[in-house]
């Protein structure tokens, strides 16, 4: 169903379940709210709420369309925030969206695409009346928390498989597979890092901005997600780099790989010479050679080829060629 839970709530407390057909009338000082939670509803649906809540045309629309970045917008007295959400599915990040319309009376939040339910968060908020009664800004701080909460295992567990890559980098060379995942990543983690600065912005902006239906004391929350934002978008940017040097320096291992079989050819190439010259000149069928008619011309060139490559082998092996 896209309708998750619409209840109507005063002093912290919930009263009664709303129908999103209904508009309901609250007092101005802000101590009775609705929330209403849609989860990918259709177009009809978010026009009712358009029309018994004022919404804006731009903002409905925006609410329907998924893939947008986040944003905050300011329509009268009511604020419009998009939030994405993120979590990893089979090693890659999916993405989802939350857009919220905030006045002093409700708070509606459309999901889109994302599997993390509001359900436990509102719980969580309706155990605590206290807080929950301060009205709709904090509630739109919780969502705005709960979204930003789900980067930090993605991040966490992208770290992980970073941080063994790197070991792994160390004891063997990356196989073609564990290349190809880097670049993944990479890219990954820059589209992540695409979403990390317009959600610092987001929550910049609600810090530090006066809005209407955001209190002057609740932009301090704001300002603690902005911080748990920036520390998501600081990781990432860590792990990009790691990657980057993951790469770079399997780059070296195989440089230095090819550059060693590359010298121990070429030593080795050097030794048979010796032996392949002298056997190509006593193989030229001439009468007049030295040692020709010697009867230990034969022992003697073998003891010349013999002293020659062991000489040569030793001094490769002294260079570290060998």
């Amino acid at each position: 169903m896209p309708v998750i839970a619409a209840y109507l709530y005063s002093q912290g407390r919930r009263v009664r379940e709303v129908d999103i057909r209904e508009r309901v009338h609250c007092p101005d000082d802000r101590s009775e709210f609705v929330w209403i939670g849609l989860s990918d509803p259709c177009a009809e649906e978010v026009m009712t709420l358009q029309r018994l809540y004022n919404l804006h045309p731009l903002a409905a629309e925006d609410a329907l369309k998924d893939g947008q970045l986040p944003k905050v917008d300011v329509y009268g007295e009511q604020v419009f925030v998009i939030g994405r959400t993120a979590e990893l599915k089979d090693g890659c990040i999916a993405y989802g969206q939350t857009a919220v319309f905030l006045g002093h009376s409700h708070i509606i939040t459309v999901r889109q695409g994302s599997t993390r339910s509001h359900l436990p968060l509102r719980q969580q908020l309706e155990g605590s009346p206290d807080l929950l009664g301060q009205g709709t800004d904090y509630v739109l701080h919780a969502v705005l928390d709960f979204i930003v909460d789900g980067y930090l295992p993605l991040v966490s567990s992208l770290e992980e498989e970073v941080l063994g890559m790197e070991q792994r980098t160390l004891d063997a060379f990356l196989g073609r597979s564990e290349i190809a995942r880097i670049f993944t990543l990479r890219r990954q983690l820059t589209r992540f890092g695409h979403i990390l600065l317009p959600m610092e912005e987001v929550t910049r902006k609600l810090a530090r901005t006066d809005l209407p239906c955001i209190d002057a004391e609740a932009r301090h929350y704001f300002g603690d997600v902005f911080d748990h934002v920036r520390r998501v978008a600081t990781m990432t940017a860590g792990l990009r780099e790691i990657l980057s040097s993951v790469f770079e320096f399997s780059n070296l291992m195989e440089q230095q790989r090819t550059g060693v079989i590359t010298r121990q050819l070429a030593a080795w190439a050097a030794i048979l010479a010796v032996p392949t010259a002298i056997a190509g000149i006593y193989g030229m069928n001439f009468e007049q050679m030295p040692e020709l008619q010697s009867p230990y011309g034969y022992p003697a060139v073998l003891i010349t080829i013999a002293i020659a490559c062991v000489s040569l082998y030793r001094r490769f092996r002294k260079t570290g060629w060998l």
